[in-house]
């Protein structure tokens, strides 16, 4: 499970997939002279490094620091979200699940791809496979194990299933050895899959 954007390298996946569709209609487009390649290109870097993940990340720092937010955002995230004026798509709805020792939360589309994109940007690839969507509802430790967290057997994993109603975001736990920490450092540790479930948030060690 990665991700992986590029032009002009149809050779390398099934043919059938939605990747190899949406590069053969973007050199189509890009060929009759109806798309700029850069535009596109720049767009999605915007969506990568400007709209998200950092909007969710900034998000989840101040929750960090702010007992009273944090507990708002549990309670009713679209009014947080809505007073920190934060606009854009698939945001109608939000909800927010707190980790927490004992409990590991991670969120999946299981029907197509529901992702809070003005919060978190472009939604990974593996988000949207299929084999994602379907393993890691029936065995979520594996999963999460093939991606790099090993969670204690204890633990208790609760799964999410975003829907075009309801989208849902991780709230990880704040490393320990932060105290006292400003929000604006504190976000440089939320990544993107530390939100979805599948990582936790980074170490502050190398920050």
């Amino acid at each position: 499970m990665h991700d992986e954007h590029g032009h002009g390298h149809h050779e390398h996946h099934d043919a059938s997939s939605p990747e190899v569709r949406v590069e053969a209609l973007e050199d189509l487009l890009v060929e009759r002279g109806l798309a700029d390649p850069e535009r596109i290109d720049a767009t999605i870097r915007r969506f990568e490094h400007d709209i998200g993940p950092m909007i969710g990340a900034r998000l989840v720092a101040e929750a960090w620091a702010d007992a009273g937010l944090r507990q708002r955002l549990l309670t009713d995230a679209d009014a947080v979200v809505a007073d920190m004026d934060i606009r854009g798509a698939e945001i109608e709805h939000i909800e927010v699940k707190a980790n927490e020792p004992g409990v590991h939360n991670v969120v999946v589309c299981t029907l197509c791809s529901c992702y809070p994109w003005a919060l978190l940007g472009l939604p990974p690839n593996w988000y949207k496979s299929p084999e994602y969507r379907a393993r890691v509802v029936r065995e979520p430790r594996a999963v999460l194990a093939e991606m790099g967290l090993e969670l204690d057997p204890s633990t208790e994993v609760r799964i999410w299933d975003s829907s075009s109603e309801t989208r849902f975001l991780v709230l990880p736990e704040r490393p320990a050895g932060t105290e006292g920490w400003p929000a604006e450092r504190l976000a440089e540790l939320v990544t993107r899959d530390s939100m979805i479930g599948v990582a936790h948030a980074a170490d502050p060690g190398g920050h």
